[in-house]
């Protein structure tokens, strides 16, 4: 199925403006944004030897509150305030700072992931600090959701964004999948895994799902994606509504294929 490619620019990690932006409507975020499997989430705490649970970039506290729901002992590292406020009042604890800069304090976890984020992370630094603090047999794990819009929606986005947004930094392609576009950012985490060391080979572990969007629905989670995040308020209505004609032309809504896939990899037990 065609889709459009949004993924972030190259070198994400560079890019903190974009990286920082989310913060700007954390509610929204944590309303329209999905949640993972449970059977991904089951999976990453049954490979690990213990509970305690290294939450990268956190946000608004989506996936953690699905590990504590699985029995899991989560602390939060988030570099946004605005997110890390929303995630606290959900119970969360937090920690504010980018990855790399953030201080352990001596702390080890049986577990390092990161939902939608691990993007943002310098790849070898991110994977040679989680070896750091991860315990023999620990676990990182880096997941993120992979979906393909409808080619109408596809198009109409890509339309309507070219033309309210001539100079955008993000990559807006028509006729590539979204697998083989996510593909590339997989190698290049698990690159990075094997690049710091510490860790056995890298794994991927993919979840298929799906989800059906009401017109309204899809709307109220397109604000909280990098391609729309900082635009002026009058483009992003420009863009809601052209892609709000085309899920109103489908009859409304629509449903949307996902693939969530985590890319995993064990410390190994012989470090210290």
């Amino acid at each position: 199925m065609p889709t459009i490619s949004t993924g972030p620019p190259p070198e994400p990690h560079r890019a903190r403006e974009v990286a920082e932006s989310f913060g700007s409507d954390a509610e929204r975020y944590d309303r329209a944004r999905p949640g993972y499997p449970d059977a991904l989430v089951e999976r990453i705490a049954a490979a690990c030897p213990g509970p305690d649970v290294l939450d990268v970039g956190c946000g608004t506290g989506i996936e953690a509150r699905q590990f504590q729901a699985a029995g899991c002992t989560v602390l939060g590292v988030e570099p946004d305030a605005r997110m890390a406020g929303f995630a606290r009042r959900g119970g969360l604890e937090v920690e504010e700072a980018t990855f790399e800069s953030w201080d352990p304090a001596g702390r080890d976890f049986d577990a390092v992931i990161a939902g939608t984020a691990w993007h943002w992370v310098d790849p070898v630094a991110g994977a040679a600090k989680a070896a750091r603090v991860l315990r023999p047999g620990g676990r990182l794990a880096a997941f993120w959701h992979v979906f393909e819009l409808p080619s109408t929606v596809v198009e109409a986005f890509a339309a309507v964004y070219r033309r309210v947004v001539p100079d955008s930094p993000f990559d807006i392609q028509t006729g590539r999948s979204a697998m083989d576009t996510y593909q590339l950012m997989f190698a290049k985490s698990a690159d990075g895994i094997r690049s710091a060391g510490g860790f056995g080979e890298p794994e991927q572990w993919r979840f298929d799902w799906e989800h059906t969007y009401t017109r309204d629905e899809w709307l109220d989670q397109m604000p909280t994606h990098g391609t729309l995040t900082r635009l002026p308020d009058a483009d992003r209505a420009q863009v809601l509504e052209g892609v709000g004609e085309a899920i109103d032309a489908m009859g409304g809504a629509f449903t949307m294929p996902y693939a969530t896939v985590a890319v995993t990899a064990a410390r190994g037990t012989g470090q210290g």
